[in-house]
């Protein structure tokens, strides 16, 4: 006996797109078959998904939920903290988040993990996972630290090469304690996330800026430019290259982002590249527009030529996944700093990601359903080590399912959205959106209700594969 059966629907499956039923006993996926080959009397309910799309629950690997957020003022507060977020997520059709354990003091990284989940342990609706951070000088004791984490479910690590603005100094990792990481991972088979920017370029194109009185954020481009992606792209891939350590490139903004990673993995680098949508719908213009600052993170947007390239890099394998670097808080906040050095970085973007891709992907562009469900969610299940539990539709795998439906029109609006008081989208086309949220086969969304629990998100430890650390696997 089957607890759900959804039929009728076009089904993406790892193999490909057909129709077929797709049977779900307690949290995972028991079967999936030709239409009609489980009858409706074996299921305890059966969902009726003709004319809609029946793909795996959005994956988002970047995001920052009860995140630090500095203020122009000198004070501080936090981002929207995971119960807001995750319920977004899910009305949105996104079903797991991956968020970043930040070792901010001078704590074992044990501590670090268990500090964060105070953050989000049973406060959570979808599931969830993190990456560690590690922060400006890294101690010799935290290399010997790493493999038991590592071990233990969380073997992914990101740091900085650059403090991002002037006043957020103790962020850049340098290089010699980056080649010392670059070791361990390789030698305990992590992976390591990367925010890359050249820290000289970004502070001297700052001091410049200041200097010469051209302050406003309209000019965030100038700092945050795609010669700093370059220069520091390369040195990077170069290390890496070296230690034969797998990369995830975040938040790639810039043509010269994807070149670095096209041409690191033509020789065979382990390499994984990241786009937002943010980079993807907007550019450096974007921000002349009415409160300008919405359409910010950083790196900043740049040109329509960079634009292009980052399209062209989820065509050919350079980029793999489509995030959204989520840092939800109110249109007053976001919109507070106006100056290059206090503009507030991130986005309220977790819900209208899957839809608006859709949009943008398979309608306007289009994409193969295949190919949109490889950047909203299978990629991201396949290098973070969820994959095939998460990411598929497949016997097996968690019952984590996205219904869309591609008959649906309008536009996006703010007051229909469920995660802050502006969007970025605002007014963007919709030509299909998700309308049945199932979290391990449980029903979260349906018919504009929600239905989950913050008992309902778990952690998800995971192991990155051979194949993605030995080679470009995508």
């Amino acid at each position: 006996m089957f607890d759900i059966l959804i039929r009728g629907g076009d089904v993406v499956t790892p193999q490909g797109v057909g129709k077929y039923d797709v049977a779900i006993a307690g949290e995972t996926i028991a079967a999936v078959a030709a239409p009609g080959a489980i009858p409706d009397a074996s299921a305890g309910r059966v969902i009726d998904a003709s004319g809609k799309i029946v793909m795996p629950g959005g994956i988002d690997p970047h995001v920052h939920c009860a995140w630090h957020m500095p203020l122009p003022d000198g004070t501080a507060m936090t981002s929207a903290p995971p119960e807001v977020v995750s319920r977004a997520a899910l009305w949105g059709g996104t079903t797991t988040l991956i968020d970043f354990a930040a070792r901010m003091d001078p704590l074992p990284l044990k501590e670090v993990v268990a500090r964060r989940d105070e953050d989000w342990a049973g406060k959570c609706y979808c599931d969830y996972a993190y990456h560690l951070m590690l922060l400006g000088d890294i101690p010799p004791e935290i290399f010997d630290e790493l493999p038991a984490l590592i071990d233990a479910g969380y073997p992914t690590v990101k740091i900085f090469t650059t403090n991002i603005t002037p006043n957020r100094v103790g962020r850049l990792v340098h290089f010699g304690d980056l080649w010392e990481l670059f070791k361990t991972l390789t030698r305990a088979g992590g992976l390591s996330v990367i925010h890359a920017e050249d820290n000289d370029i970004v502070m001297h194109m700052y001091e410049k800026l200041i200097r010469e009185g051209r302050v406003s954020f309209h000019n965030l481009a100038e700092v945050h430019n795609a010669l700093s992606e370059d220069l520091s792209f390369r040195r990077v891939l170069r290390l890496a290259e070296a230690e034969r350590t797998p990369l995830y490139m975040m938040h790639v903004s810039a043509a010269t982002g994807v070149q670095a990673i096209r041409e690191a993995r033509a020789k065979g680098q382990p390499i994984y590249g990241e786009t937002l949508h943010q980079y993807l719908l907007y550019t450096q213009e974007d921000y002349k527009r009415p409160n300008g600052q919405i359409y910010h993170t950083y790196p900043s947007l740049k040109s329509q030529q960079d634009q292009d390239a980052l399209w062209a890099g989820t065509l050919d394998g350079a980029i793999n996944c489509v995030a959204t670097d989520e840092v939800c808080c109110s249109l007053n906040i976001k919109t507070i700093g106006d100056r290059v050095d206090d503009t507030t970085g991130g986005n309220s973007g977790v819900e209208p990601r899957v839809g608006v891709l859709f949009d943008e992907m398979v309608t306007r562009r289009g994409y193969s359903l295949s190919a949109f469900v490889d950047q909203v969610s299978t990629n991201a299940a396949k290098i973070m080590g969820l994959y095939p539990r998460k990411g598929a539709i497949a016997a097996g795998s968690d019952a984590d399912i996205c219904v869309l439906d591609p008959s649906i029109r309008g536009e996006v609006r703010a007051e229909n959205l469920h995660e802050s008081d502006y969007s970025p989208w605002e007014g963007h086309a919709i030509t299909g959106w998700p309308t049945l949220t199932l979290l391990r086969g449980k029903v979260m969304v349906e018919n504009g209700a929600f239905h989950g629990d913050l008992a309902d998100g778990a952690y998800l430890k995971r192991s990155i594969p051979e194949d993605i650390r030995a080679q470009p696997a995508l």
